[in-house]
């Protein structure tokens, strides 16, 4: 009965603990790329010509399987770039080019383009917000700007701008939100206009914010260490809000760091952390492939490159103070 008991209780357990399969990037003789598991099964035929330094034998990264560059035979979608497949190989999406590659992920969303149109997917490649606008500009702060009816306008050689249109403000669920008519100073400013503060947070979530509040002084110190124009307390101030929650696959809250006006501070990993899903354990991220470091390590780090900054740059305006450590 005992042992019963036991296998009925370690089931769950086994269920859930299921460890993805290990999968690879496979060049073919025409060094078209595709991808293949560890016994040699083709899970997505080489068709694409990568521009990239991906390598014969490089494992695969991530929830999805990437293709940085073009498919052989195929017609470039307008504003697309790369390709995104399951881990089983079933094609999911074409991310938006930005920077001359794939849109990177802002709050959890990377956008998409289909037949001309942006939508966003999640970091597990579902397409949560349909590709129904004509331009999307990232999430910040729980919002996105969008547009109608515009189009893009040359500048110079390297880049164009998004002109004419309508536009408006989507939450992360693709709905439109409308501005305050009035506001408090925990709304968010876009564009002049005002917008409901879009996180709320239990209790185990408020505990998380409280670790980076406490720090809150120390960390504006160290971001601007190396800001050439003299800032005051208030215009230091960082927020911070837990952007994405654990889910499947990803059992982590993520943490980001905006600025006095809430605006990401940077678009790629700086100032991001993740914390563990049951709250304990803190880290920063390193890189822009979420490469983690425990954050007591990442502030040891912090602070010395910003000593060691103020010993080159003597006159910088902004101080971190040593007897913050």
């Amino acid at each position: 009965m005992k042992k019963l008991l036991v296998a009925i209780l370690l089931t769950p357990v086994i269920s859930f603990a299921q460890v993805k399969e290990t999968l690879y990037y496979f060049k073919s003789k025409d060094s078209l790329v595709g991808v293949k598991n560890k016994d040699g099964k083709i899970i997505v035929p080489a068709q694409f010509k990568i521009y990239g330094y991906l390598k014969d034998g490089d494992p695969v990264d991530g929830e999805t399987i990437h293709f940085d560059g073009t498919k052989a035979g195929e017609e470039h979608e307008k504003y697309a770039w790369g390709y995104i497949y399951d881990r089983k190989g079933n094609y999911l999406y074409q991310p938006f080019m930005y920077d001359n590659g794939a849109d990177y992920f802002s709050e959890g969303f990377r956008r998409l383009v289909k037949n001309g149109k942006i939508g966003f997917a999640d970091r597990n490649g579902k397409t949560v917000i349909q590709p129904e606008h004509d331009f999307a500009v990232p999430f910040n702060y729980g919002y996105a700007a969008f547009c109608d009816g515009c189009d893009w306008e040359k500048t110079d050689d390297e880049h164009k701008a998004v002109v004419g249109g309508n536009w408006g403000i989507m939450n992360t669920q693709g709905k439109i939100v409308q501005p305050l008519a009035k506001h408090s100073e925990k709304d968010v400013e876009i564009d002049g206009k005002y917008y409901p503060n879009p996180f709320q947070y239990n209790e185990k979530e408020k505990n998380i914010l409280k670790f980076f509040e406490k720090q809150n002084k120390k960390l504006s110190d160290l971001y601007h260490v190396n800001v050439y124009n003299k800032l005051s307390d208030k215009e230091k101030k960082l927020f911070f809000e837990i952007v994405e929650r654990p889910k499947e696959n990803f059992p982590y809250y993520q943490v980001n760091t905006y600025n006095h006006e809430k605006n990401e501070l940077d678009m790629l990993y700086r100032f991001k952390f993740m914390v563990s899903e049951d709250g304990s354990t803190f880290y920063a991220l390193n890189s822009y492939n979420e490469e983690k470091i425990p954050f007591a390590e990442w502030l040891k780090d912090e602070i010395k490159n910003a000593k060691d900054f103020q010993k080159e740059h003597t006159d910088n305006p902004n101080k971190f103070m040593n007897e913050q450590n």
